[in-house]
């Protein structure tokens, strides 16, 4: 089956893309390309999900890097094959080694350096990863430079309403912009954010995941469902 993906055209030597729910094996709630093993899908389905979703971006599923993702600031160098440091974001400068970061509302975020040595670097980037510092931490990671980034599926101010709590800290730090009613924007915050940590170029990919049934929503679906993400690795 083919797995249909939301390409970036990275500026560099690099491959990146975002994957939907489509092109798996999974079932139910988790049909069909379900990423999560943390879920209630079978595990295998989702390692088989991860290797058809490797297969489709010409990498190596054995070398595939990952961490456990904690809605924290903490961005690690991504090692071949480990899948089990605490962290939100990953980033390398070695070829071939693939990346992967989870979603299932909050953002992929992607940067790219497009001077110098090619560095790529993913982040999951959600309302506390925002606040918490995740995509300052990443632009550090890559040594800040001439960088470019691309925001990827993620839940839309359409849908994403939040409490008093959250939209007051981020009235209080972004300003009105950042909430509309009670919905936050996650997507102008994300591209406010980059941009204010020296990021040159952003891309968006402004898709709802919560408003479009092609990607899993942990809003929409209560909880129970799987994870979409962005893959990415150095040619």
């Amino acid at each position: 089956m083919t797995v249909p993906l939301l390409w970036w055209v990275a500026p560099g030597p690099y491959q990146v893309a975002f994957s939907t729910r489509h092109g798996g094996v999974s079932e139910g709630p988790y049909a069909s390309l379900n990423l999560g093993v943390l879920t209630r899908d079978r595990p295998e389905n989702a390692h088989e999900n991860r290797r058809r979703l490797c297969d489709a971006v010409g990498a190596d599923a054995e070398l595939l890097s990952m961490n456990r993702q904690v809605h924290a600031a903490t961005v690690n160098r991504a090692a071949a094959g480990e899948r089990g440091r605490e962290g939100d974001g990953l980033w390398t400068d070695e070829p071939n080694v693939p990346m992967l970061k989870l979603t299932a509302d909050c953002l992929p975020v992607v940067l790219a350096r497009r001077n110098g040595t090619p560095a790529l670097a993913l982040l999951h980037v959600g309302r506390l990863g925002l606040l918490a510092g995740v995509v300052e931490a990443g632009v550090a990671a890559l040594g800040g430079g001439d960088l470019a980034a691309a925001v990827g599926p993620g839940i839309g101010p359409c849908c994403y309403e939040v409490g008093d709590e959250i939209s007051d800290a981020y009235r209080a730090r972004f300003g009105a912009a950042a909430v509309h009613g009670r919905n936050l924007d996650l997507w102008a915050v994300a591209e406010r954010v980059l941009g204010d940590a020296g990021v040159g170029s952003v891309e968006r990919i402004d898709v709802c995941t919560a408003c479009n049934d092609d990607f899993f929503s942990h809003r929409r679906e209560r909880g129970v469902t799987g994870r979409q993400g962005v893959i990415g690795y150095v040619t």
